[in-house]
């Protein structure tokens, strides 16, 4: 039987799919960042890090496609173009992910393409998501200077690579074959996003 409530929300925006509570789980390790946005209910913010994931790491393999905001094919095909990839998950409610987008911006910029990509995901704005909802993320992005590509939630996405986030921002980091790397909950800041790409891009 089909799960309704999977129904429900892709045709909608999903201010309550990936709300925020840091935890998380999954393969890889998992490190603590700062200030992740925790679940409507309590309004409050918490940052909670997963002691032990490294040892459970299974190296799981992505595998996702989704459209960003042009419409273009994004896809785990892309992994393959960059030694490291950054797939940083965030929300248009959530003040950490937006206030850490512009130095990612800066990162996307100051790495070469070979070495380093980002990709976001928008976790609360579907494919097919109403007008103002798009123009929201737009505007977002462009105030943010966040310029690599953000791809829009779908479905698989829901089933796959974000089945164990449970607070934005949530950030993977996939090497060219699509190994999941590392994992971070929270947000952080240029210096110590630097430091966790170049040890990773040098492994």
């Amino acid at each position: 039987m089909k799960n309704p409530f999977k129904k429900c929300i892709l045709p909608v925006v999903l201010s309550a799919v990936l709300l925020c509570g840091c935890g998380g789980g999954g393969a890889g390790k998992t490190e603590e960042g700062s200030g992740a946005q925790e679940t409507e209910d309590s309004g409050a913010q918490k940052t909670e890090s997963t002691a032990g994931a490294e040892e459970d790491a299974s190296g799981a393999q992505a595998v996702f496609e989704g459209k960003d905001m042009e419409g273009n094919r994004v896809s785990s095909d892309d992994f393959s173009k960059s030694k490291l990839t950054m797939i940083n998950v965030w929300a248009t409610y959530c003040s950490p992910c937006l206030n850490e987008m512009p130095e990612l911006g800066e990162l996307a910029q100051e790495y070469d393409p070979e070495d380093f990509q980002i990709i976001g995901i928008v976790s609360n704005v579907p494919e097919g998501a109403d007008e103002e909802s798009l123009e929201l993320v737009e505007v977002l992005i462009e105030q943010t200077s966040a310029a690599y590509p953000h791809v829009l939630l779908n479905e698989s996405l829901l089933d796959g690579m974000l089945a164990d986030v449970t607070g934005v921002p949530t950030t993977f980091f996939y090497n060219q074959e699509g190994k999941l790397l590392d994992t971070v909950v929270g947000a952080k800041d240029k210096a110590a996003w630097k430091e966790i790409i170049d040890g990773l891009i040098e492994e």
